[in-house]
């Protein structure tokens, strides 16, 4: 039986009740003051809006004892400091639709209403310098104060106590070493994005970093994450859209890392979480890093606030673009277009006098190679035609072959250097820029071969992709229950249930569909680790090596190791 229903009488009286109003600004506040970083977050977005030149932020005890944010910006008359710390008080929109075309970080007035709920905070500011003053207010329910003060033109916004009469939300702070590491975070992210501004950071009363005004991006990413060595790898790219611009700030190949924590996406100056635009600075560098890292840097929209949403985050941490594909595709546009200049220039200077030569594994010297490449296949021909092309604009000069290593390394001599050759990098590169230029030839199957998918995600990304995917030799057909291969790459040699999941995994590669099977297509029929070259072969695979446009293969490993004269004999103390 259905238990009983209470008392409809008593329901009315105990059911739904009214919150105190310092109860509900407690709850409210806790939104968008989860924790010392965000007041760190908060207090700076009001002290760049307010013009600062030199901004400083000092926390105590992770934050929760004191967060302090000074600043020499505009500052405040008291007029202005009764009413800031009110709920919804701003001095930045007007109505609803001023949030079409706020630019400002902070617009909705809440954070220093927040802040006065869960802390006790107080805000000395002057506009010239001449009079200042100083409001307390806070924590919730308690009457504020204002008197005159002294200060230099600016604002200085501090809050106590965090959580001190709400010990049940104080117990799930972290230790302060934590929390502190949170405030260096975000005083980070909110630096980056402002470069002639000058930033300091305090913990405990010990100054944990000092960033001076510089004059580009670039220089601020490198100020606050990376050794002064590193630097000079990072690089700066600039490209627009209809309604936005992008300034792209990413390392080269000799900077990357395991994880994303060194990727950011900025809008209108503001850090925003966004996969996408995060994808898309992944996409442009595919290929130009080793498998299984990630590249560094940042991308700043900036964007007309009509064609952006930022009003949709409590703490303003998500953006809703209107065409936010537009911006996806000029990301990666511009850094596909920098991975090229740079890698077309980047191994320039000597001479090279066997431009005719090409890598030919069907000659009757190549005696060991394995029974693959020996055939008069299509890859074959690939590799031909890929060595046979025209060369890098500045060829290379006369090698001598010294012999293999490891099974893997060809070792050559040229211009008093010495180059250890990865012989698969290699060849995976000269097939890779064959491949690349397509379409590829296909052999249709006299025996389709059937497969059903997992899942409904890959039925449509078949469905759409189909006659993209034939263009790349795989010719593929729906049956009711199950999908058949028609035809494949020549020369394609993979089982029937690797061919299936390496089609799958192309649905990764999203609008670089032809890159990545070109890079599969090329690793599966390069020379392996292993695989036995005679001399001739290994000199003309070098040959054909520091002849091509691009000196890192598919995957972004580097295809050689350079070790000059100089290098050498410091090494074993001859200079």
């Amino acid at each position: 039986m259905p238990p009983p229903l209470p008392d409809q009488n008593l329901v009315s009286l105990t059911m739904i009740k009214i919150l105190p109003p310092e109860e509900a600004r407690k709850i409210a506040a806790g939104e968008v003051i989860d924790r010392p970083a965000a007041l760190v977050r908060e207090f700076m977005d009001n002290a760049i809006d307010a013009g600062g030149r030199l901004i400083e932020v000092l926390v105590e005890e992770g934050g929760v004892v004191k967060t302090e944010v000074l600043d020499d910006g505009e500052g405040m008359a008291m007029e202005d400091l009764e009413l800031c710390w009110q709920t919804h008080a701003t001095s930045k929109i007007r109505c609803l639709d001023d949030l079409q075309s706020a630019v400002s970080l902070g617009f909705r007035g809440e954070a220093l209403a927040a802040a006065a709920a869960v802390s006790r905070l107080e805000i000395l500011s002057s506009r010239d310098g001449t009079e200042a003053w100083k409001l307390s207010a806070g924590p919730a329910g308690k009457a504020p104060s204002l008197e005159r003060s002294r200060r230099a033109r600016g604002t200085s916004v501090r809050a106590l106590g965090l959580y001190d009469t709400l010990p049940a939300r104080k117990r799930f702070m972290k230790r302060s070493g934590s929390e502190a590491a949170a405030c260096r975070q975000i005083f980070n992210e909110k630096s980056l994005a402002f470069p002639a501004i000058g930033f300091r950071f305090s913990q405990d009363g010990v100054l944990k970093c000092f960033l001076p005004p510089v004059d580009s991006l670039r220089e601020r990413f490198a100020q606050i994450f990376l050794e002064e060595r590193e630097a000079a790898f990072l690089h700066e790219i600039a490209a627009s859209g209809r309604g936005f611009s992008l300034n792209i700030v990413a390392g080269g190949p000799e900077l990357y890392r395991r994880d994303r924590r060194l990727q950011f996406v900025f809008a209108n100056n503001r850090r925003i979480q966004d996969f996408a635009l995060i994808q898309a600075l992944e996409y442009g560098l595919q290929g130009f890093f080793p498998g299984g890292e990630r590249p560094i840097g940042a991308v700043f929209v900036s964007i007309d606030p009509a064609l952006a949403d930022f009003n949709i985050h409590p703490a303003k941490r998500e953006a809703r673009f209107t065409d936010g594909a537009a911006i996806h595709q000029a990301i990666t546009s511009a850094l596909r277009n920098f991975t090229k200049t740079k890698t077309n220039t980047s191994h320039r200077g000597t001479e090279y006098t066997g431009g005719e030569k090409i890598l030919d594994l069907n000659s009757s010297s190549v005696s060991f190679v394995p029974s693959y490449l020996r055939e008069r296949s299509y890859i074959n021909e690939l590799a031909e035609a890929a060595v046979a092309a025209e060369p890098a604009s500045a060829p290379y000069g006369k090698l001598r072959y010294l012999g293999r290593v490891f099974e893997l390394f060809i070792l050559v001599e040229k211009d008093e250097g010495l180059f250890i050759i990865d012989q698969h990098a290699a060849h995976e590169r000269i097939l890779y820029e064959r491949f690349i230029r397509g379409p590829v030839p296909r052999q249709e199957l006299l025996v389709p071969i059937p497969f059903v998918t997992e899942s409904p995600e890959d039925d449509r990304f078949l469905e759409e992709k189909k006659e993209e995917l034939a263009k790349l030799g795989l010719v593929l057909r729906r049956e009711e229950k199950e999908w058949l291969i028609e035809a494949l790459p020549s020369g394609w040699k993979l089982p029937d249930g690797e061919t299936v999941a390496e089609i799958l995994r192309l649905k990764e590669a999203g609008e670089n569909l032809a890159e990545r099977w070109a890079t599969t297509l090329s690793c599966r029929a390069a020379v392996m680790d292993g695989d036995y070259l005679d001399e001739k072969t290994a000199c003309e695979l070098a040959e054909a090596a520091f002849a091509l446009p691009v000196q890192r293969c598919p995957h972004g490993r580097p295809i050689w190791l350079q070790i000059s004269r100089d290098d050498l004999f410091k090494a074993v103390k001859r200079n």
